[in-house]
Formats: C-alpha cells, sequence, structure tokens
C-alpha cells in the first residue's frame, strides 16, 4: 500500500467510503492519520485523555516573558502576543494522543480525490465567528492566500505543493496539488487556523496591529495592557463547546498572561503566588529551586509528566552564511571543546541525556553504520556527501566530566591546524593573522550559566568569544535577518517529518529573512535528500530516508548537540483539578485541566497563613 493511501483509512467509516478507498476512488472521511487509521471512530463522544463532566469556572494567571506589539502572530514584523491560538479554530485537531493524526473539527468531512491530488473540506453549518456571522469557505480561501502571501516565510515552504484553492461553495473548500507524491500536505492544510475575511477587509495584514481580533474559537480577547498582560475570556456561547474536539476542554473562564522581562523575575512571581503554572526547563530549578514555603506545605505541587514527543535537536547553532564557520573541520573542532558531561554532572544535577540525532527520541533517529536500505540511499549521493557518513559511526566525543578535557583540546588544535589555524600568542589566527573570534547570542539569561563555560573552554585553544544576551523582541529580529554568529536554538521534529524540512535545511530558506533554516545550510545533496523524505511513497521508506537525511547532518557537524529531557517539569499552585492521565504526545495543560473549588477555597485559606 502506498502511504499516500493511507489517508484513506478512517475508522468507523461506511462500507462504501472503505470500497471506494480499495478501489483508488474518492474518499469521505471524518479522520487523517499517516500512520494507519485513526483509532477514533467519527461519533467518539470526547478525547480519551478529558474529563468530560469538568467543570466550567476559574481563573488561571500564566507567565509571558519579554514583551508584545502586535496581535498578528502570522507575519514577520512585530512580536505577538502569547495565547492568540485560542481566538481561532483549525479545520481539523491533532490528537495528542496519537501521532499525526486529526479528526475533523471547523470542517465536518474531508474529501479526498481518487487521483490524492487535493483534498476538500466541508465546513460545519453551525460554525461561526464571535460576531455571529459563519465562517464560510471563502474564509479559509482568503486565509491561505494572505498567509502565502503575507505571512512568515514559513507557510510558502509548508505550502509549496499546494497550486490553488478554491471556495467551491459557502461551505465547501478544494485545494489542488502539484503531485500525489506529497503524503502530508493534507493534513497539513487541515492544520489551518482560519481567518474571518470580513473583519481584515480594510486592515493591512502585513503589519503589526493592536486591533481587538475576531476569531471563532473558545476564547476571545477581553482586555490587554500593550507589552504587560493580555487577558483571554472563554466564549460561552461557542459555537463548537458541545463537539466531540472540545467537550471536556477550555475550562477556565479566564486566562491572563503576565509579562516579565526576566526569566528569573517570572520564577519570583510564581513563587509569590502571582502566577498559577509553570513548566520547568533549568535542572538547578527543578533540583534546588522549589524549597520555599509554599512547596514545604504541599500549597505548590510539582510533577514530572512523561511523554513520547519527539525531543529533535537543541543545540549551539553556527551560521554558515559566516565565513569562519564555513570549514566542516573548524566546526567540528567546536565540538571536541564542548564538555557535556561536567555541565551534566556540576549544573544538570545528572537529569539530561545528550542528543545525538536531529530526530532525537524516536526510530527516526539514525545509529550505528547505515546498513540495508539506508545505506542504499546514502550510496546514491556518494561524492556529494563527506565519506564518513557510509565508514564511520556517528559519536559525539565524550570526557570524564572532570573538567579537564585535554583530549578534546587537542583533536579541536590538530582540526584547526588543518583549516589552516594556528596558536600565536596565546590566540588563534589564520594565515592573515586574523583571531578566530565571534559572538554567541541568547534569548534571556538562562543559558549563559552554560554559554559562559564554553566561553572558558574555547578560551583555551584561544579562540575569543563573547556572549550577548538580549530580550526577546530584540532575539526574534536578529534571529529573522540572521545577524548572530553563535546561538542557541531548538529544531523541532515530529514523527513524521515532512514538509517543515523544506523551512529547515534547504538552499532556497537559506537565503529568505524569517525562514527556520538558521544554520544557513545549502547544499543540492541535502535539498534532494529533503524531497525524498516529503515524497517517502510509505512509513519504512520514510524511517531509511529520514535516519540518511540525520547522518548527512550530524557528519557535516553543522551544530553543538545539547542535551534533552523525556519528560515535562511541572510546578503550580494547588487550586487545579486534572484528568487521570495526561496524553501521550502532550502536556494536556492548559486545554484539559480546570479549577476546583474546593481546592481553590482551600488554597485561599492557607495562603492567608504564609
Amino acid at each position: 500500500m502506498k502511504r499516500r493511501d493511507l489517508f484513506a483509512a478512517g475508522f468507523g467509516l461506511v462500507a462504501a467510503a472503505g470500497s471506494a478507498a480499495a478501489q483508488g476512488g474518492p474518499v469521505r472521511t471524518h479522520a487523517l492519520s499517516l500512520l494507519g487509521e485513526p483509532s477514533l471512530p467519527r461519533d467518539f463522544p470526547h478525547w480519551p485523555w478529558v474529563n468530560p463532566d469538568a467543570p466550567k469556572g476559574g481563573e488561571v494567571t500564566l507567565t509571558g516573558l519579554g514583551s508584545f506589539d502586535s496581535f498578528n502572530p502570522f507575519i514577520l514584523r512585530g512580536t505577538p502576543a502569547i495565547g492568540l491560538s485560542n481566538l481561532y479554530d483549525s479545520l481539523l485537531v491533532e490528537s495528542a494522543d496519537e501521532s499525526s493524526t486529526e479528526y475533523c473539527h471547523l470542517a465536518e468531512w474531508v474529501e479526498l480525490p481518487a487521483d490524492r491530488r487535493g483534498v476538500s473540506f466541508e465546513l460545519r453549518e453551525g460554525a461561526r465567528w464571535h460576531d455571529g456571522r459563519p465562517v464560510t469557505a471563502e474564509d479559509v480561501a482568503w486565509t491561505f492566500e494572505a498567509l502565502r502571501t503575507h505571512g512568515r516565510p514559513f507557510y510558502r515552504s509548508y505550502w509549496a505543493d499546494v497550486t490553488e484553492v478554491v471556495a467551491e461553495s459557502p461551505r465547501r473548500v478544494t485545494f489542488r496539488f502539484r503531485s500525489d507524491e506529497n503524503r502530508e500536505l493534507a493534513l497539513i492544510l487541515g492544520q489551518l487556523q482560519v481567518l474571518p475575511k470580513h473583519w481584515w477587509e480594510g486592515r493591512d495584514f502585513a503589519r503589526p496591529l493592536l486591533d481587538v481580533p475576531l476569531g471563532s474559537g473558545p476564547y476571545r480577547l477581553e482586555r490587554f495592557e500593550a507589552g504587560r498582560s493580555l487577558t483571554l475570556r472563554r466564549v460561552e456561547d461557542y459555537w463548537a463547546r458541545d463537539l466531540n474536539t472540545r467537550r471536556g476542554t477550555n475550562n477556565f473562564d479566564a486566562i491572563r498572561f503576565e509579562y516579565f522581562r526576566d526569566a528569573t523575575v517570572a520564577f519570583e512571581a510564581f513563587k509569590a503566588g502571582q502566577i498559577d503554572f509553570r513548566t520547568e526547563n533549568v535542572a538547578r530549578n527543578w533540583s534546588t529551586g522549589y524549597d520555599f514555603p509554599a512547596v514545604r506545605r504541599d500549597l505548590v505541587k510539582r510533577d514530572t509528566i512523561r511523554h513520547e514527543l519527539p525531543t529533535g535537536m537543541q543545540a549551539f547553532v553556527m551560521n554558515l552564511r559566516r565565513p569562519l564557520f564555513q570549514d566542516a573541520r573548524v566546526r567540528e573542532a567546536l565540538v571536541h571543546l564542548f564538555d557535556f558531561e561536567w555541565l551534566n554532572a556540576n549544573i544538570f544535577f545528572g537529569l539530561y541525556a545528550r542528543t545525538n540525532s536531529y530526530f532525537s527520541n524516536s526510530e527516526l533517529a539514525s545509529s550505528g553504520l547505515p546498513q540495508g536500505r539506508e545505506k542504499e540511499i546514502l550510496e546514491g549521493f556518494r561524492g556529494r556527501i563527506p565519506e564518513s557518513v557510509l565508514t564511520t559511526e556517528f559519536r559525539l566525543p565524550t570526557t570524564d566530566g572532570s573538567g579537564n578535557n585535554r583530549d578534546g583540546l587537542r583533536r579541536a588544535l590538530e582540526l584547526m591546524r588543518q583549516a589552516g589555524w594556528t596558536v600565536r600568542d596565546r590566540r588563534l589566527v589564520n594565515a592573515q593573522g586574523q583571531r578566530f573570534e565571534f559572538e554567541i547570542l541568547l534569548n534571556g539569561a538562562t543559558f549563559e550559566r552554560v554559554a559562559l563555560p564554553f566561553v572558558q573552554w574555547l578560551g583555551r585553544l584561544g579562540i575569543e568569544a563573547r556572549v550577548r544576551t538580549v530580550d526577546p523582541a530584540q532575539y526574534q529580529v536578529r534571529i529573522d535577518g540572521f545577524d548572530y554568529d553563535m546561538t542557541m536554538e531548538v529544531l523541532g521534529q515530529s514523527l513524521s517529518p515532512g514538509n517543515e524540512q523544506r523551512d529547515y535545511f534547504t538552499c532556497a530558506r537559506a537565503r529568505e529573512p524569517g525562514s527556520q533554516n538558521v544554520i544557513g545550510i545549502c547544499d543540492p545533496a541535502i535539498d534532494e535528500l529533503v524531497e525524498m523524505v516529503i515524497n517517502a511513497p510509505d512509513r519504512q521508506e520514510l524511517i531509511h530516508r529520514t535516519r540518511a537525511l540525520d547522518r548527512i547532518l550530524l557528519h557535516h557537524h553543522y551544530v553543538i548537540p545539547n542535551w534533552h529531557l523525556r519528560a515535562f517539569w511541572v510546578a503550580f499552585w494547588d487550586k487545579f483539578g486534572r484528568p487521570e492521565r495526561s496524553p501521550r504526545y502532550g502536556l494536556g495543560f492548559p486545554d484539559s485541566w480546570w479549577v476546583d473549588p474546593a481546592r481553590e477555597r482551600a488554597l485561599a485559606e492557607a495562603r492567608r497563613g504564609l
């Protein structure tokens, strides 16, 4: 069976639809999946991980970092506020308990044509905007064109294989594809957050704005103070409140975001009770920072919630647009100077695992030497990729954690010498006498305690590195404009990599400001393999092709891999109820949690004694 034919597998479809799928005819279904049959039938009552009887009410206050000056999160310009996705509905909703599976939401039906070169969505009759007007196919078509024309570059690469979108009737919209090989394009279009065409008429979509936006989702923007806070209010007569994709979710009456310039200040606000819930991403905080009165009195709870999410690649990224990093031997030398084992022992309390794949924590990660079909794929690129991809197992250097990384220093110096750099007067210089020096750009102070030891290790080889910490808004401007030497970034991945790989790794995106190709990769062989990944005909071939891509990226030493965690660390004031379990591929907060009135009253009484 071809991978694209798996789209036809909609559990609970009538026999006629199943027959049509078997005969290669059009398919009308309630769900799409890349990995097999969706597990839930069309009439499923609610998501398996939610409490359908969860009470509505209460308020929750969460953290925003930095500032904001726009309610348009779809463009490069401006700094958008967080939480705005709650204002809009998408055509389909992704299941957080199944990989690469989406169920009808704003759309009532999905139809795949016999030639699989398109997809049609039929909207629910009762779907409406907060002003009472119906959501139409024209809104869908307009949203797609507005995002592709004026939105972030990501949209153009993500939807590159869509040739046309047509509103065929008030409730039916059809997208036509360039070919039948892009296996995930129908699911990607299902993720489209639909915007109201009539509200945007007379407004410039390409500009930031602070007009209160019109949506159709479970929340509306109630009030805000520019750059400092915003409050979302639950829509009482939300059109989808009883729909199976929403039952038991969106339980808070209000969600408030308070902005802080600094993560340390935000943590102090949580300890003071100004913030209700936080996810922790600093091992030191998790290990030592939660010894305060509210924790000791059991008023603040902590939990480690395991997940099955791919963890992608977090790394120090070298900007290949800078001549300094264009030699692979230089990049590999810097990898040898990074002492993860010392960091894990002395800063991370031994809590992290080293990341050694762009697709870590998944079956898509490469390991060992290439074998079988994977090796066959790579043989087709021989002469255009590093020979080590085929002959040498990729392994990151390791140390004893003592901080005395002599082997790494020796290997780094040898690689630098091969690349034309020598140590002179304790400075690493090239034949022209130019020093090896660069800046590490950080998004906030949290990672300074990682970057500063790295700077010291670099200094042992005569490399002069500087750490520059900026606020989130300035950081985003510099990243969008590729104005950095090295930075710390996360390249997230899913269990079904596809169109987004163009934005990460291809030549076209390397030159386009605002793309996610932060590394600046431009390699025809990688471009070709990315297209192979996107057009993989079945799951097994996708695994082989993705592992091949992973190997090539790793052996080019584009990044200095960091670490990952296979769980969420969460802390919260004890006012919440939550379902018995979390979904496999998500946290479940705030979607399926709720304020427990009895707990909230008890908490309020106990806090008077703090």
